[in-house]
């Protein structure tokens, strides 16, 4: 009788092994902190980064939901005294011809001289090899304040979107567009494709010197699907609760250079989940399962009401589906620690 029960108990755990081996899960958040999450997929391994305001570092996994495992390293510290040497946002990693790129946001101290900087590694691995300081890339017909670059090509030509200012005063972010002639260089001017026109992108407060926009939209990501593109972006103040995302549509034959090839939608796509208990999504990026059959979203949330943009921020990710109309559905934010099956193919 022993000898059957023992039998029994070892062939249970055999199953329950080869399940879990056949049907991995993971939970969100991906880590305990990590603002504006961003990753690139290559030859097998997701090099994963987000914001750390010091230092830029590189995750380096075969499966993102293992990034509280996955290995690191910090591929620069920016030297003191330079117009980038303080308040790193969101950098994002990109291999383009042939190099790695590092696109990311600095300046010295004074929010208001913030702009956007590239570093370029020509080893195969980006985590290895030397990372060297590129140059500034801005549009040099005006120059201003400059956050959240994203680099994409389309139809043999590339292109960088951000988010800026008008002019040189802080009170409204809106998104750029702009040609590039190589990874590190913006040719011609930008073009604006989006301001706050929706209540629902105007949540914040003017009136608290601690919170100087109101009229925020930022983040931009591109997404392609069929004959068109999205641009998705976050919008509202990142220190309230409404913070949220946006969506861009154009066709893919349109001049993307033109604001009137862009049109938006009223509502916002993807927003706070009080049920759920997230708050705040936004800053998203897009990647593919290791199998190119599923497309997921990468995020950060705050896990309680009235967060704001600090520490709080955590990185997660849930996979979405695509509408009738050919539009990307993202669903509601996921409750933390539902347990969810990771990235095809992995």
């Amino acid at each position: 009788m022993k000898k059957n029960v023992l039998s029994l108990c070892f062939a249970l755990v055999f199953i329950n092994a080869l399940f879990a081996q056949n049907s991995p899960t993971f939970t969100n958040p991906l880590l305990p902190s990590g603002a504006d999450p961003y990753s690139f997929y290559k030859d097998g391994y997701y090099y994963y980064t987000h914001t750390q305001q010091n230092k830029l570092t590189i995750w380096k996994t075969k499966n993102l939901a293992d990034l509280k495992t996955a290995e690191s390293k910090t591929i620069w510290t920016p030297p003191a005294g330079t117009m980038y040497s303080k308040e790193l946002w969101a950098p994002e990693i990109h291999f383009i011809k042939g190099k790695w790129y590092m696109y990311f946001a600095g300046d010295d101290g004074d929010n208001n001289h913030h702009r956007m900087y590239v570093l370029e590694n020509a080893s195969p691995d980006p985590m290895k090899g030397d990372w060297t300081f590129k140059r500034k890339v801005a549009d040099e017909s005006t120059d201003k304040w400059a956050i959240d670059g994203d680099i994409f090509e389309h139809r043999g030509q590339l292109y960088m979107i951000w988010s800026g200012w008008e002019g040189d005063k802080n009170g409204q972010q809106n998104i750029y567009i702009a040609k590039m002639k190589n990874p590190w260089t913006i040719t011609g001017g930008r073009s604006k494709i989006s301001g706050s026109d929706f209540d629902w992108e105007k949540h914040g407060d003017l009136n608290d010197p601690n919170l100087p926009h109101v009229n925020v939209n930022e983040g931009p990501q591109i997404l392609n699907h069929g004959k068109k593109l999205f641009i998705i972006y976050s919008a509202s103040g990142c220190w309230t609760d409404f913070y949220a995302l946006g969506m861009l549509t154009a066709d893919a034959s349109a001049d993307l250079m033109n604001p009137k090839s862009w049109k938006k939608s009223p509502e916002p796509l993807f927003k706070q989940s009080p049920e759920n208990k997230v708050f705040a999504p936004g800053h998203n990026s897009f990647f593919k399962s290791p199998d190119g059959k599923e497309d997921w979203i990468l995020y950060h949330a705050n896990s309680e009401p009235n967060q704001g943009c600090g520490k709080f921020r955590s990185p997660r990710m849930q996979k979405f589906t695509w509408n009738v109309d050919g539009t990307p559905n993202f669903g509601v934010p996921v409750k933390e620690n539902e347990v969810l099956a990771v990235p095809a193919g992995k």
